[in-house]
């Protein structure tokens, strides 16, 4: 009878220690998992924020030499302003929560984490505008129009779906911001064009008058930086990567992303080929983001081969959109219109077309009611 208690004992014992043990490894592989999914996301940030370099570089590059300055000096303040701006007012009035993230809590990963990762989608929504607009606006109004932008418009818009509003509600589906970020950002530049007017001397009365852009060099390399800050901004989107579903959900965005930008790459070049009989290095450029516009409301929900078919009508909108508003007289030296405004609408039309997990109805609504807000 000893030995039967004293086994007992010791099973017991073992049991107990087993069931510690299976508690301590259930709560290392949360935290596991919590600090991956907290790296994932910062360092999606930082390829989302090493865009501004791309976005500077390009605009630059598509200017005449003497707005070089002005170009770098207003993509660095959209940083700042949006670092500021959006801890402030903007990500409290986007996700809730108080005064500079106070009472904002996130299960996930660190609300510090959290911030960062929506703070550069907020600075990315303003830089758009700063190409279209570069030569022709004062920097003191800029800043102001940046402020206004990071911590109140692209907020208010971006709550009608990443903060629970109406549009979430009724099924609106932009994953990584077609609308969002883009659209907002291309039909905001539409509103400042149309409000300072074309560069001196780019339309005569019968005339339109070429004013290239003074470095290609440049542009070149600010779009293979934004291509490779895509990668962030798109796959960051899945805002975890700890499990086999998230890994799985991550590495497919990849490959939709860059399979859209290649499209819209090699359609554009094809149709500037056909009419000036010869490929045209800044609409190949253009092809290759509105591509990568284009698939960012989708990227999670399309195949591959849908990502194609985006990317290549992408790149077809972007080299007829482009000649459209030149011949329409508004003066947008970087294309950023077409394609951050209109690409990124189709982008979020195509989710409802390619997709089952969206309507188009619902997606139309969305898309021109956030991008009518914005211009």
């Amino acid at each position: 009878m000893k030995k039967i208690c004293v086994w007992l004992l010791f099973f017991a014992a073992m049991s107990a220690t087993f069931a510690q043990d299976e508690a301590a490894s259930a709560q290392d592989i949360a935290d596991l998992a919590y600090a991956m999914n907290t790296m994932f996301m910062v360092l999606a940030g930082v390829l989302v924020m090493f865009m501004q370099a791309g976005f500077a570089l390009l605009e630059a590059g598509l200017h005449s030499a003497k707005n070089v300055v002005n170009i770098f000096m207003k993509n660095y303040a959209d940083f700042a302003v949006a670092g500021l701006a959006f801890w402030a007012v903007g990500f409290t009035f986007m996700y809730g929560g108080g005064f500079a993230l106070s009472g904002y809590t996130n299960d996930s990963v660190p609300v510090a984490a959290d911030f960062f990762f929506q703070m550069v989608f907020a600075g990315t929504a303003a830089t758009i505008v700063s190409g279209a607009v570069g030569g022709r606006m004062k920097f003191s109004a800029y800043l102001i129009f940046s402020i206004v932008m990071t911590g109140l418009i692209y907020p208010y818009l971006g709550q009608w779906t990443w903060g629970g509003g109406w549009l979430s509600e009724r099924g609106f589906v932009d994953f990584a911001g077609s609308t969002i970020v883009h659209a907002v950002g291309g039909f905001a530049a539409l509103g400042g064009v149309l409000a300072v007017g074309p560069r001196i001397g780019r339309y005569t009365e019968n005339r339109i008058n070429v004013m290239p852009g003074h470095n290609m060099s440049l542009a070149g390399l600010g779009v293979f930086i934004l291509w490779l800050g895509w990668f962030g901004f798109n796959p960051g989107s899945q805002l975890a990567i700890a499990s086999v579903d998230d890994a799985t959900a991550v590495a497919n965005i990849f490959l939709t992303t860059n399979l859209a930008a290649s499209a819209g790459a090699i359609v554009a070049l094809l149709i500037s080929w056909a009419q000036f009989s010869k490929p045209d290095f800044s609409m190949t450029l253009n092809g290759t983001l509105a591509g990568l516009v284009g698939i960012t409301a989708g990227t999670a929900n399309v195949s591959p081969v849908s990502s194609v078919i985006i990317g290549a009508i992408a790149g077809v909108i972007v080299v007829f959109g482009i000649q459209l508003l030149d011949n329409a007289r508004i003066d947008d030296p970087v294309g950023a219109i077409t394609v951050h405004g209109i690409c990124g609408v189709w982008g979020t039309l195509a989710v409802g077309i390619f997709s089952p997990d969206a309507n188009i109805v619902t997606q139309a609504i969305g898309t021109f009611a956030i991008s009518g807000v914005a211009f």
